[in-house]
């Protein structure tokens, strides 16, 4: 019989039943849902709400409950209702009537919001562990190339020198970002919900300050119509992996990019990469086409998530049941997304010889051409119009502009002399650029160890 079963004389078909169960996903809450009832069996012994006798022999079979379904001694029955269900149900048959009284005070509405919140902020610290492996490995790929000059891109075409440092510090201040939104959206959902009721609270004189310190939440919600009906940590939650997925596609995309013959600045190692079925010369970088892929797949989940939300009246409604199957798929796909990341960047092969040139084609140097000529003297829109015109003259005659003789600089301005070819070569380019974000090897060793230093003071 159901939980609820008093109210009805009739049999739920059989298709509703299946249709309406939530236990096939939320199952994977047994451990939140078990620890957060130890808890308020504690409270309603201690608030003398259901004698101690009962709450001690409550909290007794649910830790052993729990001991049994961790180790399999114990599996989870799918035609419950819902975890919630299952747990109660087989507490009952444990220890009979004095079962019974645990769910005193409290509604599956709270229950299944407290549960949410537990499962989101464990999630949440486990995802900013993995960021944070993801930060160091970047920390230490960028440490071995300070010198390593690259092209940097606009439009996917060669617009300025930098280092693949430089590049590597860019995507860590990304996730560095990622890692500080998680932290805020932790905060957001560490508020206890129990005690909110179905949707107006409880009559019974219950201690949730009591149950918050024994869950360890940082506060409890303040209304219980809004506690019961708020998804907002899990829009955020999903919301953060989202953009976290946005991150690791960026960069996946560029090494695709780079892995490629016609880019050929990196190779992707043999443990992260597969072959054709039919041409034995292929070696294809699937791991990060993947997770390019899976991508779309967490963003899908927020996409669900906002779309079931957007016109809830208050206070619980049915719908919310589809909470939980897009957090849970958000959180498995980012976990998995991003512990193949950091194995994959950390096994590339930089192709240092191939950056560099790459670097010094393109007119990279133009920029910094037109910069020299601005300190001779002449305002940046004229040197502007001269460099444009250098670069012109050098395509048609098929050259680099550092390979330009001397005459051919003076045949554009009068102005070029021989310290032209120190000012454009790429390691001036790059390292002239000296300023706090810039690509010289001095601001990016000082950008890796404020990045150090940030790892350090969050104890990664």
């Amino acid at each position: 019989m159901k939980l609820w079963g008093g109210r009805f004389s009739g049999q739920t078909n059989e298709a509703a039943n299946a249709f309406h169960s939530s236990i096939t996903f939320d199952r994977r809450l047994y451990r939140q849902d078990i620890t957060g009832s130890i808890a308020h069996a504690e409270m309603l012994g201690r608030q003398n709400i259901i004698p101690q006798s009962d709450a001690d022999s409550i909290v007794t079979a649910l830790k052993e409950i729990l001991a049994d379904i961790e180790s399999g001694r114990l599996v989870i029955d799918t035609n419950s209702e819902d975890i919630h269900s299952f747990v109660e149900t087989e507490l009952i048959s444990r220890i009979g009537n004095a079962g019974r009284q645990l769910h005193t005070g409290r509604s599956r509405n709270d229950q299944v919001a407290l549960d949410m919140r537990m499962y989101v902020i464990e999630e949440t610290d486990t995802i900013k562990s993995l960021i944070a492996d993801v930060m160091k490995t970047l920390l230490s790929k960028a440490k071995e190339h300070t010198k390593t000059v690259m092209p940097g891109f606009t439009h996917l075409q060669k617009a300025q020198p930098i280092t693949l440092a430089h590049h590597m510090m860019a995507y860590f201040h990304m996730f560095r970002r990622d890692y500080v939104r998680l932290c805020n959206c932790r905060d957001g959902a560490d508020q206890m919900p129990l005690g909110s009721g179905a949707l107006a609270s409880t009559t019974y004189p219950i201690d949730r300050e009591f149950v918050r310190e024994r869950l360890g939440f940082a506060g409890i919600t303040e209304n219980s119509l809004d506690a019961v009906s708020d998804r907002d940590f899990c829009i955020e939650f999903v919301s953060c992996l989202s953009i976290v997925m946005t991150h690791l596609s960026r960069f996946c995309e560029e090494l695709i990019l780079w892995c490629s013959e016609d880019f050929g600045f990196a190779e992707m190692s043999d443990s992260y990469s597969t072959g054709s079925s039919i041409m034995p010369q292929k070696k294809n970088p699937d791991m990060a086409e993947l997770i390019r892929g899976k991508t779309g797949r967490v963003y899908g989940s927020l996409m669900a998530l906002l779309s079931m939300m957007k016109s809830l009246p208050l206070a619980y409604n049915k719908d919310m049941q589809e909470d939980k199957e897009a957090v849970f798929d958000a959180a498995d796909t980012a976990k998995a997304c991003l512990s193949v990341f950091c194995g994959m960047i950390d096994s590339v092969t930089f192709r240092r010889d191939a950056m560099r040139q790459s670097a010094s084609g393109g007119y990279t140097n133009a920029t910094d051409a037109a910069d020299w000529l601005v300190k001779k003297g002449l305002p940046f829109r004229d040197a502007h119009e001269i460099v444009g015109r250098l670069v012109v003259y050098a395509i048609e005659q098929d050259k680099a502009l550092d390979r330009l003789t001397i005459e051919e600089f003076r045949s554009i301005s009068d102005v070029f002399d021989q310290s032209i070819y120190e000012a454009i070569s790429v390691e001036t380019c790059v390292n002239s650029r000296n300023i706090v974000g810039g690509p010289a090897e001095n601001a990016v060793l000082e950008s890796i160890q404020k990045g150090e230093r940030f790892l350090q003071d969050e104890n990664c």
